[in-house]
């Protein structure tokens, strides 16, 4: 299972167009406020009701978790970080876009990996940041800003289920 977490002031654009693109090419996803309520608003208010909360999901299943952007307080739930270092620790998938890549710096997760993020937000990744548009390091993948979903969510699929499926969504999708 693939976990896309979400907090008030996410970057919808960079959510649903994972969420989409991932379910087209039948890879599950499921949806997870940290907010302690299903229904999240985004930074565009725009709302959308998760499949899950934080507190509720075992996590044992989790082959990808993946932090869309905005401004919000991912960074602040201990729930979440520590979720993502044991991930981390296992050398399992974690992807994050736009300013969400600063939650991984500065967890020290980037440590020895090279990312991007959206400008501004560089200090977080440290010696890790290289620019680019999407930049995949080891079991990291990241991507620069909300123009980038669909690049962002092509190269999640690809890397979980291949190139073949990533082509077929591509093409679908009139990408």
């Amino acid at each position: 299972m693939n976990y896309l977490f979400l907090d008030n002031g996410f970057e919808e654009i960079e959510a649903i167009t994972t969420i989409d693109l991932l379910r087209r090419a039948n890879i599950a996803v499921t949806t997870v406020s940290i907010t302690g309520n299903p229904m999240v608003l985004g930074a565009h208010n725009i709302a959308v009701e998760a499949d899950g909360l934080i507190e509720r999901i075992d996590f044992s299943d989790a082959e990808m978790l993946i932090l869309p952007g905005g401004q919000t307080k991912l960074g602040e739930c201990s729930a979440l970080c520590e979720l993502l270092l044991a991930h981390n620790k296992e050398n399992k998938l974690i992807a994050a876009i736009c300013a969400a890549p600063a939650v991984l710096g500065k967890l020290g997760i980037l440590e020895g990996k090279q990312a991007t993020c959206y400008p501004g937000f560089q200090d977080a990744l440290g010696e890790s940041y290289v620019g680019g548009l999407v930049v995949e390091s080891k079991n990291v993948i990241t991507a620069k800003g909300p123009g980038l979903s669909s690049d962002f969510a092509f190269c999640l699929i690809e890397r979980l289920v291949g190139s073949e499926a990533a082509d077929a969504v591509y093409d679908a999708a009139q990408y």
